[in-house]
C-alpha cells in the first residue's frame, strides 16, 4: 500500500474479499470480485441556465465464477461485509458446472494500492468554486464578440475507486477524472456556427485550466466559420489534425478490435490477424498507462495491470484488445482492458487511450507536400461498422491547402467516409506531434466508459462531403 489512502467504505472490506472469493472457489474452478464506489458532479453555465448536479454515489460489488464454459456473475449494490458475503454464496448456489476449458490464470501475485497524482484535488472545494470558475469563464467569453450568441462552459469530475480480489490477487486504486469544456455560438443573423475547446485527463483543478488567449481564439474561429462553405463531395488530400485523427483511429480500427467482437463474428479485423492492413507509416496503439489521459487507468476491472498494446505495427495488424473471457475463448494472452461500465454491467474488452504513434514528419512538412487539399481539424462525431469495415467521422473545420500553403478559405462541416484498409493505406507521412482527447464512449448505444483517443497530424487520401 502506498500513502494515499483508500476511501473508508473500500478500505473497510479491502482485507475481507479475498476470503469472500475463497468461499466461492469450494464451488467453482475460479472466482473473483470487484467493488467500486463512484461519486460525481457536473455544472452547466450558459447564458439561459447555470446548474449543478451531483451524482449520487454508486457502490456495489460483483462476484464472477468460472463455469467450465463461460463466466456467471452476481452483483450486489451494497458494500456491507454480510450482504457481499450472500452475494457470494449465491452465485455459488446458482453455478452449474460443465466439464470444458481449464479455468481462467488468475495471474501472478499482487497486493498493491494505486492512486493518480493530484495537485489541487476537487474534494477540497465546495460545489459553489466549481460554479463559480465556470461563471468566470463564461464571463469572460460572453462579450468578446457581437456576433455571439451563446456561450457555454461545461465541467465534470468523476471520482472513482476501485478493489479487485482473487485467489492471488488484491489490487485497488483510486483515481479522479476531470473535463471542462467551453463552447461558443456564434449568429450573423442568417446562418448560425459554434467551436469549441476542452481540457481533459486524470488528476485534479489544475487540470480545468483554459487562457484568456485561448478564449479569444474560440471565439475568433467560431466567427470564421460563419463564412465558411460546404465542400465539394469527392476525394481528396487530406491533413488531419490529433483529434480527427484520433476519431479515425477510435472508429476506424479500435472497436473493431475489441475481441468479444471477433468472439460474436461481428468483426471484420479478425480475419486479418499478422496481416497488412496500413501504410508501413502506421503504428496504432492502446495504452491506459499514459500520464494524466482521460482513459488511463493502473489495473482493469478484472484486475489485469495496465499496460500499452500495440494493435498495428507498421501496417501490420498485431493483435486486438481483449477481457478475460475473450482472451480465454480465444487462447491468446490477455491485454489490460476488461472494463465495466458499473459494477451492474457486464466486463467488456474495451478501448482506454487509442491513438497513432508519432511519426518524424514536422506538421509544417505536412501541409507544404500538398498542392490542392484540406486541412481537418476538430472532429464533431464518428461511427464505425466493424462487421463491413466502414467509417464516417465529421470533421466541424476543413480549411484549403494550395501549393503547400493555408489559404484561409473554410469548409464546415466536413465528413469523412471510407473503407477503413483504403484510408489506413493511403497514410502517406506522420507528424513528429502529439495530443489526445477525452471522452466517453459507448459500445453501440450504452456500455459508456472514459476514453481518449488522438495521436500526430496525419497525411491521407479521403472521400469528403
Amino acid at each position: 500500500m502506498n500513502d494515499h489512502s483508500l476511501l473508508p467504505e473500500l478500505e473497510a472490506i479491502r482485507g475481507r474479499l479475498p476470503e469472500l472469493v475463497g468461499d466461492l472457489e469450494r464451488h467453482a474452478p475460479y472466482g473473483a470480485v470487484l467493488a467500486t464506489c463512484v461519486s460525481g458532479l457536473n455544472v452547466v453555465v450558459n447564458n439561459r441556465e447555470q446548474r449543478v448536479s451531483e451524482r449520487d454515489r454508486s457502490q456495489g460489488a460483483v462476484f464472477t465464477a468460472w463455469n467450465g464454459e463461460f463466466l456467471q456473475e452476481r452483483a450486489v449494490g451494497n458494500l456491507a461485509p454480510d450482504l457481499l458475503a450472500t452475494a457470494a454464496l449465491e452465485l455459488a448456489g446458482e453455478l452449474h458446472l460443465h466439464p470444458g476449458r481449464p479455468a481462467p490464470d488468475p495471474g501472478s501475485p499482487r497486493d498493491e494500492h494505486f492512486s493518480v497524482p493530484v495537485k489541487i484535488d476537487p474534494r477540497t472545494r465546495s460545489p459553489r468554486d466549481k460554479l463559480e470558475l465556470c461563471r468566470g469563464y463564461h464571463a469572460a467569453v460572453r462579450n468578446l464578440d457581437r456576433r455571439l450568441v451563446n456561450a457555454q462552459v461545461s465541467y465534470s469530475e468523476t471520482v472513482e475507486a476501485k478493489v479487485f480480489a482473487n485467489r492471488v490477487r488484491l489490487i485497488s486504486q483510486s483515481l479522479i477524472r476531470i473535463r471542462l469544456s467551453v463552447m461558443a455560438f456564434v449568429s450573423d443573423g442568417q446562418k448560425m456556427q459554434r467551436d469549441w475547446i476542452h481540457c481533459d485527463g486524470t488528476g485534479g483543478l489544475e487540470i480545468a485550466q483554459v487562457s484568456e488567449d485561448e478564449l479569444a481564439e474560440l471565439v475568433s474561429s467560431a466567427v470564421a466559420l460563419l463564412g465558411a462553405e460546404r465542400i465539394e463531395p469527392g476525394f481528396y488530400d487530406v491533413v488531419c489534425d490529433p483529434s480527427v485523427a484520433g476519431v479515425v483511429a477510435h472508429e476506424a480500427f479500435g472497436h473493431g478490435v475489441e475481441a468479444d467482437m471477433f468472439l460474436k463474428q461481428r468483426a471484420r479485423a479478425a480475419e486479418y490477424l499478422g496481416k497488412r492492413v496500413g501504410s508501413p507509416l502506421v503504428n496504432l496503439m492502446d495504452d491506459p498507462t499514459v500520464p494524466g489521459a482521460y482513459g488511463s487507468y493502473v489495473v482493469d476491472d478484472e484486475g489485469e495491470i495496465a499496460r500499452a498494446t500495440t494493435i498495428l505495427r507498421d501496417g501490420i495488424f498485431e493483435r486486438g484488445l481483449t477481457d478475460l473471457y475473450s482472451a480465454h475463448k480465444l487462447g491468446v494472452p490477455r491485454t489490460a482492458n476488461g472494463r465495466r461500465e458499473s459494477f451492474s454491467r457486464k466486463a467488456y474488452a474495451r478501448m482506454s487511450n487509442t491513438f497513432f504513434a508519432p511519426g518524424q514528419t514536422p506538421v509544417d512538412e505536412l501541409i507544404a507536400g500538398l498542392e490542392r487539399g484540406v486541412l481537418l481539424s476538430k472532429t464533431s462525431s464518428g461511427m464505425e461498422d466493424p462487421k463491413g469495415w466502414g467509417v464516417q467521422v465529421e470533421a466541424n473545420v476543413g480549411e484549403e491547402i494550395v501549393n503547400g500553403r493555408r489559404t484561409g478559405r473554410l469548409f464546415s462541416p466536413v465528413g469523412i467516409t471510407g473503407y477503413v484498409p483504403d484510408i489506413l493505406a493511403s497514410i502517406s507521412a506522420v507528424g513528429n506531434d502529439f495530443a489526445l482527447d477525452g471522452g466517453n464512449c459507448g459500445k453501440g448505444w450504452k456500455e459508456f466508459v472514459p476514453v481518449s483517443s488522438g495521436g500526430p497530424h496525419l497525411r491521407l487520401k479521403a472521400r469528403l462531403g
